[in-house]
Formats: C-alpha cells, sequence, structure tokens
C-alpha cells in the first residue's frame, strides 16, 4: 500500500487542476469534464497524482489538509508566478509570518514557504500540513498506512517518504475538531496485490480510524475510511496485473 494521490473538490476541475499542474510542474494524465488528474514525479522519489473530481458546490469549511509549496530563497519569484497562474494573496489572520499565504482559483489556502532545512530534497510541494487532534496518535496512524518514517521538522511530529525526497506529512494540532463536513482535500492510497482489504480495515480500526458508508454514492471499487481526527482517505484497489 503507498499514498497515491492528493484529491481536490472541484467545481471546476479543468481550471483548478490546470493551475495546480503548473503550479507544481505536473504531467496531465485525464482531462475529462468530471475531472482532471496531472501527476508529480519527484526525482528518486514519490510519484503523486493531483485528482480533482467535480462538486456541486464549493465548499466553505476551513481547510484541515493543504499545500506548502516550496518557496526557499526564490519565494518572491515564486509567489509572482502563482499571482499570475490565478491566485490571490489571502489573510487568514497569519499576522507577520515568514511564509506568504495564498488561494487558489477555487479559494483554497496554501502557503509558500521560507527557508528551511528540512525542506531539502522536497520537490515543488514542501509539506501537506494535516489538522490532528493527537499528533503523535495520528503519525503512527498515516505511517503504519503509507510507510512513511519521522523526520525532523518544526510541526510536532513530520513524515516522509523512505527515500527522504518529496514532500513531509504533517501533524498540526487542530484549532476546532472535525466537524461532519467532507474536507474538500483528502489523500487517497493504492493496495498492491499482496494486500488484504478487509485486513487492512481491521487495522484502520485498530488504530483509532473508521470505515465510512454513504449510499448516496453507490457501490465504488474503493472504500472510504476516516483517521482518528476525523480526516478522510480512501484506499484504491490494486492494479490489475499488465498482461504478459
Amino acid at each position: 500500500m503507498y499514498l497515491e494521490n492528493l484529491v481536490f473538490d472541484a467545481v471546476e476541475p479543468q481550471r483548478l487542476g490546470a493551475f495546480w499542474e503548473a503550479a507544481v510542474g505536473g504531467q496531465t494524465l485525464t482531462d475529462e469534464p468530471a475531472g482532471f488528474e496531472t501527476r508529480l514525479t519527484v526525482e528518486e522519489g514519490p510519484v503523486l497524482d493531483l485528482c480533482f473530481q467535480r462538486v456541486p458546490e464549493r465548499p466553505r469549511e476551513p481547510l484541515r489538509l493543504h499545500l506548502d509549496l516550496f518557496g526557499a530563497d526564490r519565494q518572491a519569484e515564486v509567489v509572482d508566478r502563482l499571482l499570475r497562474l490565478g491566485a490571490h494573496h489571502l489573510d487568514i489572520g497569519q499576522g507577520d509570518t515568514p511564509w506568504v499565504v495564498l488561494a487558489d482559483p477555487e479559494g483554497n489556502p496554501f502557503c509558500v514557504m521560507e527557508e528551511r532545512t528540512s525542506y531539502a530534497d522536497t520537490g515543488p510541494i514542501a509539506a501537506l500540513p494535516l489538522s490532528s487532534a493527537d499528533p503523535d496518535r495520528d503519525a503512527e496512524f498515516w505511517a503504519w498506512l503509507t510507510g512513511w518514517t519521522d523526520v525532523d521538522g518544526l510541526a510536532p511530529r513530520s513524515l516522509r517518504h523512505p527515500s527522504r525526497r518529496g514532500p513531509l506529512l504533517e501533524m498540526l494540532p487542530e484549532s476546532t475538531p472535525k466537524t461532519g463536513t467532507k474536507n474538500r482535500l483528502h489523500l487517497d492510497l493504492r493496495l498492491e496485490a499482496t494486500d488484504d482489504p478487509d485486513g487492512l480495515a481491521a487495522g484502520i480500526a485498530e488504530r483509532g480510524g473508521r470505515e465510512t458508508f454513504h449510499p448516496e454514492w453507490g457501490e465504488l471499487p474503493w472504500r472510504f475510511f476516516e483517521d482518528p481526527s476525523g480526516n478522510e482517505l480512501c484506499l484504491l484497489p490494486a492494479r490489475a496485473a499488465e498482461p504478459g
């Protein structure tokens, strides 16, 4: 099992997907009315697909997962480029911070980060900060789920791909508990042929997560879960073996 997708709910998937593809230097995988996908390949590190799925209206709840983009000594240049692509400055009460807060074309907040030694070799996405009711507990949950391991960072707990390349998955103390409203950005994991889906579902429950089901979504090939803090995730089925 491995982390495969960052999934955005979007009113206009093509528009939002094109913005993020340009922002991270991705390669288009799918461009259809119902959705857009772009692939970010970190050299000698993880491959992450950014997926944009259509929803009828723009969510309003605060983000519990967002993207921090790599800026460092090129922070001002990166900000200017993103503004030209369609981002805008956003005040979320951050005050005088060394990072710059922007919003993408659908209003999703993200940050362009200052220089940090922990961001070496991350590629264009420096970090994936995730709201957590208990960073230590949730770090253990996500480490088991993804195979990512602890690294030094400014968050209470940070995980990273075993290659030590690509973004950090940062556990940040939540400002408010998760409500019943679905987050507009979540993570998908892909099963491998040797994985036991029911065994993994049991492991998620043992570690404080839970499986959820929404009858209005109908029968789908993937399964929906929440981590111990209520953050959504999906387990995607293993890919069919290629012939030959």
